[in-house]
C-alpha cells in the first residue's frame, strides 16, 4: 500500500467515522484526530477558532448543537500527501439536527493535516456553506462566540 492508499483509507475510516460522530453530538472522536500541537486553527462555517483552547471550545459548543444525523457524506474532490504533510478538499453533506431542528446543508471543507508519532492529525479546517439560508442560520446562532 503506497502512502497515498494508506492516507486514503484513514480518511474513508477514522476521519469520517469521527465527523459523523459529531454530527451525532459526540465531539470526543473529532477531538481526537486533531492535533495538540500548535498551530491549529478553524475557518469554521459557524465560527472560527485559533489555539487549543478556541478549538476545544468550538468542538464542545458543536457537539451539544448537532444531534440526530441521519447522512454524512464526503465527496472528495481531491487529495496529497507530501512526506508528513496532506490535505483534503471536497464537499461535506449533511442531515443532522441543530438544536433539535432537523436540517440539511453542504459544506465545501479543506484540511490539512500533518502526520504526528506516525499517526494522521487535522491541523487546520476551512469550511463555507455551498447552501446556506436558514439551515445554517441556525448552527451560527448555536454557536457564538469569539470570532476573528
Amino acid at each position: 500500500m503506497t502512502e497515498k492508499d494508506g492516507f486514503l483509507v484513514w480518511v474513508k475510516t477514522t476521519l469520517y467515522e469521527a465527523e459523523l460522530a459529531l454530527h451525532n453530538g459526540d465531539a470526543a472522536p473529532r477531538r481526537a484526530i486533531w492535533s495538540r500541537n500548535e498551530p491549529v486553527s478553524v475557518l469554521g462555517a459557524a465560527r472560527n477558532a485559533h489555539g487549543q483552547q478556541e478549538l476545544d471550545e468550538l468542538f464542545t459548543t458543536l457537539g451539544r448543537s448537532f444531534s440526530d444525523c441521519t447522512s454524512y457524506t464526503f465527496d472528495l474532490q481531491t487529495y496529497d500527501v507530501a512526506g508528513d504533510m496532506a490535505y483534503t478538499a471536497g464537499n461535506e453533506h449533511i442531515s443532522a439536527s441543530i438544536e433539535g431542528q432537523p436540517r440539511t446543508f453542504i459544506l465545501r471543507a479543506t484540511q490539512m493535516y500533518r502526520r504526528e508519532g506516525g499517526d494522521w492529525k487535522v491541523v487546520h479546517r476551512h469550511a463555507d456553506a455551498v447552501t446556506d439560508g436558514d439551515d445554517l442560520q441556525a448552527l451560527r446562532a448555536a454557536n457564538t462566540g469569539p470570532q476573528r
